[in-house]
């Protein structure tokens, strides 16, 4: 019998935001700061009582109200409209945002940590790569890979995501021929890469708990992710750095996030992690989970 892996259980932070902060959470919401404008966002895990007081939350610029339709909701805003843009930056990438139809404003700053894991896989490598972002919305892990000097292939099944991390493809400089842009349903794409014999260094996945492909595609996630990583593990090159698997809004552990990667990973090679990324506020200092991830690392070990 083979002998099981070693997990690596990790709480992640991404301490190294300028044009971010988590100000404060409780109550089923978050408030925060992006660029310039503080919002308020609802925010499930933040079961206890705000540090701040009501005149803090106050002050922010605009609030999503959730409505009882999942996913459904809008903003109230007061000083910042609907459709009105604006531009943050971390370290060197710059991201559009804008308040959208969901509560999402186009990054997921817990997600910084995983930017920078990316790109320290990738110049560690130390040779020209080739990564597939499938779920990639708008771009911010692709721009920090292309950054470093991989190849990415970016997919989303929305044209307008497509667009926006287009828009900021540009606002951070990044060379065009760096990337491949890819309107398609996930598995279905893997699926002919695998029958090309195209593979990739590295695969980046972070799929939602449930959507639809551009044909209209179901996607669920308990159902999905077991056919998609099997497909993944097909075009995983022989020489491969890193496969990154996110998953938000579901009740996996990351345990079952990490052990469904053991399937696909070279046997007995790099190191594998998973754990919680999480947002550490600026008053009371506690961390908000948002997301379980599994990873691996043909490298092992953190940034260095």
């Amino acid at each position: 019998m083979t002998e099981p892996r070693k997990h690596t259980i990790t709480v992640l932070e991404s301490p190294d935001w300028v044009d971010y902060q988590l100000l404060d959470s409780g109550n089923g919401k978050k408030l925060e700061i992006f660029g310039p404008h503080r919002v308020i966002r609802p925010e499930a895990e933040a079961v206890w009582q705000p540090s701040l007081n009501a005149k803090e939350w106050g002050a922010a610029a605009a609030e999503f109200v959730p409505s009882p339709e999942e996913n459904g909701g809008h903003w109230q805003s007061k000083t910042l409209k609907p459709g009105h843009e604006w531009t943050v930056g971390y370290k060197k990438l710059r991201f559009s945002l804008s308040l959208s139809n969901s509560k999402h404003l186009g990054i997921f700053p817990e997600q910084a940590c995983q930017w920078d894991w990316v790109q320290d896989q990738i110049k560690k490598s130390g040779k020209p790569m080739r990564i597939l972002n499938l779920f990639g919305y708008t771009g911010a892990i692709t721009m920090a890979a292309a950054q470093a000097g991989a190849t990415v292939t970016h997919l989303d099944a929305s044209k307008k995501a497509i667009q926006w991390a287009k828009k900021n493809q540009k606002l951070s400089n990044l060379n065009p021929e760096r990337f491949r842009w890819i309107v398609d349903d996930g598995l279905k794409f893997v699926e002919r890469e695998a029958r090309r014999n195209s593979c990739y260094q590295g695969i980046i996945l972070d799929p939602p708990k449930f959507g639809r492909g551009p044909k209209g595609e179901v996607w669920e996630f308990y159902r999905g992710l077991p056919a998609l990583l099997a497909a993944c593990k097909r075009i995983l090159a022989d020489d491969a750095v890193f496969i990154l698997l996110t998953a938000y809004a579901v009740k996996a552990s990351s345990i079952t996030i990490g052990q469904a990667l053991e399937e696909i990973i070279p046997a007995g090679a790099g190191e594998l992690e998973c754990g919680e990324v999480c947002l550490r506020e600026q008053v009371g200092k506690r961390l908000l989970p948002m997301a379980v991830f599994g990873r691996w690392s043909k490298f092992g070990g953190g940034i260095e």
